[in-house]
């Protein structure tokens, strides 16, 4: 479960059995869609990663720039987001065709894509 407690100030602090994470509204950290943003760039470095791995290589230096896009309904309508990965030097072109087809399959992205099947509930308890 995730669990936040809202006050006055401009910080929102998520719990969880295991962690926290902090945002803010005011930009001293980023708001939760920016970290909803950040999470799908994050979750292609650890397909990234993982990929190297399997292919028994070093995942050092892989640079992944992602980008989101607006829709026509403005900033909360994501229409595409892209994700650039710039190999260093030494990765093959199987290599670099492996650690992106991985990239493709990120999770958070595959939740996103499944987006309009996810059953979003709010009530009072």
């Amino acid at each position: 479960m995730y669990a936040t407690v809202v006050d006055s100030t401009p910080r929102i602090k998520v719990t969880t059995s295991k962690y926290e994470a902090d945002y803010a509204l005011d930009g001293s950290l980023m708001n939760p869609l920016e970290a909803f943003y950040a999470s799908l760039a994050a979750c292609a470095a650890v397909f990234a990663k993982k990929a190297c791995k399997g292919l028994g290589i070093s995942a050092a230096g892989i640079e992944i720039n992602c980008k989101p896009f607006a829709g026509p309904g403005g900033p909360l309508t994501l229409a595409k987001f892209k994700t650039e990965v710039r190999f260093p030097e030494g990765f093959t072109a199987e290599q670099k065709a492996a650690v992106l087809e991985s990239i493709v399959h990120c999770a958070v992205k595959e939740v996103v894509a499944d987006g309009p099947n996810i059953d979003f509930q709010v009530e009072e308890v």
